[in-house]
């Protein structure tokens, strides 16, 4: 896996990161830290590991993962989390069906089975059924966790996609824009670990709001636009 960039999109991540990049270093991948450009504690806890630094120019967590993936130069990436939840022993499962079975990206899915989640709660396991559900049912996706970006991909497919999300909608955007264009796609049951340490950016409420207006517009952006 070479030929493969994990972008690493990080913010107050001192202490979980470095355990991450631990867990990773024994693999043969490139590893790209994307960090909040004022965050100087994670840049300290890091400034000896052996990956590459790129400071974002943007601000918020899709906007970090964007570029990323405008930065990487391999063939392949993968998004994967800072805080230890992603668990590296899905990457190549992941990226075989990548190489061996010709999909374009590869989503990781929490709710399908030998599949899990250790960070759910009770409001976030709801919401992602119920995001993943309008995405299945209006957009006519199959994806059985829309929200989890644990995801591998080919570069190309996810430059073709043109994302702007800054936030977190940028995981829905991926999938609806995957399906609009055709690429071709699937998905891999992934548990979900718990976070290493820090603290979870995820506010709920107010990013689930932000997505279901993402969602509403998508909707009905095809309407309009097929005119």
């Amino acid at each position: 896996m070479n030929n493969l960039t994990l972008i690493i999109p990080a913010k107050e991540e001192k202490y979980s990161l470095p355990q991450v990049l631990n867990e990773v270093k024994d693999l043969n991948v490139k590893k790209l830290i994307v960090l909040a450009k004022d965050d100087g504690t994670t840049i300290d806890a890091i400034k000896n590991a052996d990956c590459e630094i790129l400071f974002q120019t943007g601000r918020g967590y899709g906007n970090a993962i964007r570029e990323g993936i405008n930065h990487a130069t391999t063939k392949y990436i993968a998004i994967f989390y800072a805080d230890g939840s992603t668990d590296p022993v899905n990457l190549e499962p992941m990226f075989d069906k990548i190489i061996n079975e010709k999909n374009q990206i590869v989503f990781g899915s929490r709710y399908e089975k030998n599949a899990g989640s250790y960070d759910d709660d009770i409001i976030t396991k709801i919401g992602n059924y119920f995001f993943s559900s309008i995405g299945n049912i209006f957009f006519s996706l199959k994806i059985s966790d829309i929200l989890f970006t644990y995801i591998v991909s080919e570069k190309s497919a996810l430059d073709k996609l043109k994302l702007t999300s800054d936030d977190y909608c940028l995981c829905v955007e991926i999938a609806l824009k995957s399906k609009k264009m055709g690429l071709k796609y699937t998905t891999h049951p992934c548990v979900e670990r718990k976070r290493f340490a820090d603290k979870k950016k995820v506010k709920a409420f107010n990013d689930g709001l932000k997505i279901l207006n993402y969602l509403i517009i998508s909707f009905f952006s095809k309407f309009f636009n097929n005119k």
